[in-house]
């Protein structure tokens, strides 16, 4: 009963973040908000609001364990798997302003989680650090997008909307307003379900709750960041999957953790740590990859892969 109950979860909140992103970026555009701006935004913050309901969930719970793994867990899925599947199927080549800025940014955002979770504590003050920094980057990211005025670099952001979310020609704002709301109870009633189901689902098999969450829930909510950049690449449009996960990498650090450390301090454990380490090799893998190529092929795919099963496999393990 459980893993349905994970599953239904997993369907409210995936489809929920779908109807809020439809809903939101509705509401941007009778705003004249730019189609790049709710694509840098909006939409980005819609593909990681699952984790956001499952860690806050968990951060309120007590789980503060599965909190942590979850975003560190998805972001795992995401280098390694979403970028790792998608450069089997096609080349991904990677723009000279994600290596320069983007890429090592996510660095640096990884390198300040693992040295805020080296004493095995994530204090209230290192959350809202988190929350000033992801403050400074959506303004950055605004104002940069803003200053964009080359024709095929407004397409180009349009074309991301389009791919990341079906919105509707024109809905009245009534509905629209309404739409959102549903959005939002979608994610807020998956998140309590999967945090719910995924504990007993622990408890029962005797499993930890961070390898929970580190492997069946962190995949979950990973799903919206799979299926955006497997759709982006049958598009064509094969520079939105490397920042579809880069965004929502860092979106999961700074804004999901930094909301549940503020609402509650997260205590990890060792072996999140040693997760927490993990997760900054492969982002630093990444970069170097990116670096040397300015793009991604299917060697680097089957080496990300490779490493995705071998961490999961001794996560299992240990």
């Amino acid at each position: 009963m459980a893993f349905i109950l994970l599953i239904i979860g997993f369907i409210f909140l995936i489809k929920g973040a779908d109807i809020f992103v439809e809903g939101a970026a509705s509401i941007a555009r009778k705003f004249n908000v730019p189609a790049m701006v709710i694509g840098l935004t909006i939409v980005a913050m819609g593909t990681s609001a699952p984790e956001a309901a499952v860690s806050i969930t968990s951060s309120l719970a007590g789980q503060n364990d599965m909190s942590v793994a979850n975003v560190v867990g998805s972001n795992f899925f995401n280098i390694l798997m979403v970028l790792g599947v998608s450069s089997l199927i096609a080349k991904l080549p990677v723009e000279k302003n994600t290596i320069k800025k983007d890429a090592p940014f996510l660095i640096l955002v990884s390198a300040m989680l693992l040295l805020f979770g080296a004493n095995l504590n994530i204090s209230r003050i290192e959350g809202i650090l988190f929350l000033a920094v992801f403050a400074y980057f959506l303004i950055y990211t605004v104002r940069s997008a803003k200053t964009v005025s080359s024709k095929e670099d407004i397409v180009e952001g349009e074309t991301a909307v389009a791919v990341e979310a079906s919105v509707a020609e024109e809905i009245s704002m009534p509905k629209t307003i309404v739409v959102s709301l549903i959005g939002i109870v979608g994610i807020v009633v998956g998140g309590d379900m999967v945090v719910n189901s995924a504990t007993t689902i622990a408890t029962s098999f005797g499993m930890s709750a961070n390898l929970v969450g580190l492997t069946i829930v962190a995949i979950g909510t990973s799903l919206p960041e799979f299926v955006t950049s497997i759709v982006a690449i049958k598009k064509g449009e094969t520079e939105i999957a490397i920042g579809n996960v880069i965004g929502s990498n860092i979106f999961n650090i700074l804004l999901v953790l930094g909301l549940a450390t503020t609402i509650n301090p997260i205590t990890i454990s060792a072996l999140a740590l040693i997760d927490i380490i993990f997760m900054v090799f492969i982002t630093v893998l990444l970069y170097l990859f990116m670096k040397k190529d300015n793009s991604l092929v299917k060697k680097h795919g089957f080496v990300l892969i490779a490493l995705y099963f071998a961490y999961m496999a001794y996560t299992i393990m240990r």
